[in-house]
């Protein structure tokens, strides 16, 4: 690995500093907007439930009551605090389904909790328990440096390689923004020494890391699955995460395209620098036997569909008694945080279908008619606001969305959750997502803000056209 790939990035403090007070503001004003769009729409819900249903009739639309309202208004919020404030949306969720299920509707904690995503949580803590020691003894050094040699000194195809691991690596259960982590350094620092624009380099890291970040073995995969199965559309994982490599194939070839024509797709003179990269000589030990037990962790759920969660964690379980002194820094790789936000925002969404939101907002957005039209409105506002939200929350709140869509159309139930689950994914190449951040963070002190500035732009274009591709793909066709 180079020595670039080596150095310290910097804090998160350092690189806010860096940054121009004129992109903070920007992003300010435009949360605001959405906030205060939202809230509009709300009020609007309500005050046209009021004016035009006072007299009503047998096919006349329902109106949100207060019960369906309050909560509502509380989610709103808890975006909007996780998104200005670095505070867990998924512990906002949980304290929300306390105080309304308790306060509001008379519930037991035993029914807010009915639908607590158990398996969800495993998966997460599993997949997470293993890649962290993967990460630790090397093995992941192992394989980002084998790809790189496979180049040899043809600098253009290092970002398809970037590509194809961080794809590698997020099909097999890890994280996006763990993927990103883990390879941004060694990828931007051999984007300068070869001279590939870090935006371009960057975008194909995180394009790849969503390219398999929907597999049958991939938390977000199983979490998008089984939101769907629980109401009652029951979608397709393998077409789920075919679509999803192929836009993102797709999105990644047009960048080059975009670049190419720019005359940026080369950052500097244009040479092709000589890549060093340090021997790493031959797996052993530890490595192989991780190696082997990710081959293991394929068959078993691939080949005998267990569920991948328990696999991961027996296969840790192995690593950590070959290494058990340092089994606590293990633990410590869980993605703790990430369970939180998945469990509480899936609690919190299950109260919202017990009180019957998610079935009022369907019926009223069904009102703008043409169901390809509600699909599209769906894929941008999730697309929207995902570059300043949790993908991962908005995913568990807008699919179940989908469900009286489907249910009165002829739209594809794969087709149509498949574009809604990409639109939210691609568009996390944002330097406000946690992946254009890693990115940001990730390239040369003295260039940081360029980065920014251009990957910021960069995310706006894909902000613009990635919901309307993957909604034109995958919705009207109807090939899914």
């Amino acid at each position: 690995m180079t020595k670039t790939a080596q150095r310290p990035t910097g804090t998160d403090e350092e690189t806010r500093d860096q940054k121009s007070p004129r992109p903070a503001r920007r992003r300010r004003i435009l949360l605001m907007a959405v906030v205060g769009i939202t809230l509009l729409g709300v009020l609007a819900l309500v005050l046209a439930g009021g004016v035009f249903n006072q007299a009503p009739t047998a096919e006349s639309e329902p109106s949100m009551t207060a019960v369906q309202i309050i909560p509502l208004i509380i989610l709103v919020v808890m975006f909007v605090v996780a998104t200005k404030w670095p505070l867990n949306i998924g512990v906002m969720g949980l304290v929300a389904s306390f105080g309304v299920g308790i306060f509001m509707l008379g519930m037991t904690d035993k029914e807010i909790l009915a639908d607590f995503p158990a398996n969800i949580v495993i998966t997460i803590i599993g997949v997470t328990y293993f890649f962290s020691m993967a990460q630790r003894n090397g093995t992941i050094d192992i394989i980002v440096q084998t790809c790189v040699r496979l180049v040899r000194g043809r600098t253009l195809l290092l970002p398809w390689v970037f590509f194809l691991m961080a794809a590698a690596l997020t099909s097999l259960g890890t994280f996006s923004p763990a993927a990103v982590a883990l390879l941004a350094p060694a990828a931007i620092g051999l984007a300068y020494e070869s001279r590939i624009h870090p935006v371009v380099m960057g975008a194909f890291l995180i394009n790849g890391a969503h390219a398999g970040g929907f597999s049958p073995l991939s938390v977000a995969g199983v979490l998008v699955h089984d939101i769907a199965v629980k109401n009652g559309f029951p979608i397709s994982q393998g077409a789920l995460f075919t679509a999803s490599f192929a836009i993102n194939l797709i999105l990644s070839v047009l960048t080059v395209v975009l670049f190419a024509l720019l005359g940026k797709l080369r950052d500097g003179d244009g040479r092709h620098a000589d890549l060093e990269t340090s021997s790493t000589g031959r797996p052993h030990g530890q490595q192989i036997l991780t190696l082997a037990l990710i081959a293991a962790m394929l068959v078993c759920a691939l080949g005998f569909h267990m569920p991948i969660g328990f696999v991961a964690l027996s296969a840790g379980l192995l690593l950590a008694l070959v290494n058990i002194k340092e089994h606590r820094t293990f633990i410590g790789g869980v993605s703790w945080s990430t369970v939180l936000l998945v469990a509480g925002m899936i609690t919190y969404v299950s109260l919202l279908q017990h009180v019957g939101v998610i079935d009022t907002l369907a019926e009223q957005a069904l009102a703008l008619g043409a169901p390809l039209l509600v699909a599209l409105v769906l894929c941008y506002v999730i697309g929207v606001g995902s570059a300043f939200a949790s993908s991962t929350a908005l995913l568990t709140a807008f699919i179940p969305l989908a469900g009286p869509l489907l249910a009165t159309s002829s739209l594809s139930a794969s087709g149509t959750v498949a574009a809604l689950a990409i639109a939210a994914t691609v568009v996390d190449v944002s330097p406000f997502s946690t992946d254009g951040a890693l990115v940001v963070a990730n390239a040369r002190e003295d260039d940081r803000q360029r980065v920014y500035k251009q990957l910021m732009m960069y995310a706006g274009g894909v902000v613009l056209a990635a919901p309307a591709l993957a909604w034109a793909l995958l919705v009207p066709t109807g090939v899914m």
